[in-house]
């Protein structure tokens, strides 16, 4: 019998999957617990329905992400601060406040979480910081430190 698992099944598949089980597995355990559908024509019409939106939904995200990378990429944003004789500052720079500088100058909102900042903005200088956009899509921007 070919079922749609609803939730995440040991030994037979994850949630969304089409799979062939004994007819006494189905009936017996899958479709009383609520882990499975049995795949009838409306079953499986909805489920490619679903499978298509969840596919188009994703495409999607990935073109926004991209489409920010484009705005991102390459750009340089200012951020003062306060440092001492040596061009080292007092602090650091956070993710927070590359955001905010993203925000205020490049016009493009930023999750703060998703600046990788590292080591690099502890001295007065130009560095390069990732911004993960998206899972694999990522653009670099310059980060230009200047002395208040």
């Amino acid at each position: 019998m070919k079922v749609i698992l609803l939730s995440d099944v040991k030994g037979k598949g994850k949630k969304g999957q089409m799979v062939e089980v004994s007819d006494g597995y189905a009936r017996n355990f899958l479709l009383p617990k609520g882990l499975a559908q049995e795949a009838t024509k409306t079953a499986m019409n909805d489920y490619a329905g679903k499978v298509d939106s969840a596919r188009y939904h994703k495409e999607q995200e990935v073109l926004a992400a991209k489409e920010t990378q484009a705005k991102l990429e390459g750009k340089t944003v200012v951020l003062r601060a306060k440092a001492g004789d040596n061009g080292k500052l007092f602090g650091s720079i956070t993710g927070q406040a590359v955001a905010d500088a993203i925000k205020m100058q490049l016009h493009v909102v930023v999750d703060k979480r998703k600046v990788v900042v590292g080591d690099s903005l502890k001295n007065i200088g130009t560095s390069t910081v990732e911004i993960k956009v998206y899972p694999e899509i990522s653009a670099k921007i310059n980060v230009r430190i200047e002395e208040e």
